[in-house]
């Protein structure tokens, strides 16, 4: 089970904010948390899983493309 911090860690230093973004986006199909004395806690696979799509499913940076020609 990961904490809050080690997901924002895994998911590229990003915010708290951007979190709960993710889990009220539909479109985003964040993992949801479980809950445990009222703190979040996510399943590590599903993270990993999560965060593997979000990489395959990304177009290529702009960056890259004028890099690459």
């Amino acid at each position: 089970m990961l904490t809050s911090a080690q997901v924002r860690e895994i998911c590229g230093q990003c915010s708290d904010m951007t979190i709960y973004r993710n889990l009220r986006d539909e479109r985003a199909d964040f993992p949801r948390p479980v809950y445990v004395n009222r703190r979040r806690y996510w399943r590590a696979d599903e993270i990993e899983q999560w965060w593997a799509s979000r990489s395959e499913a990304a177009p290529p940076s702009p960056r890259s493309t004028a890099s690459n020609a």
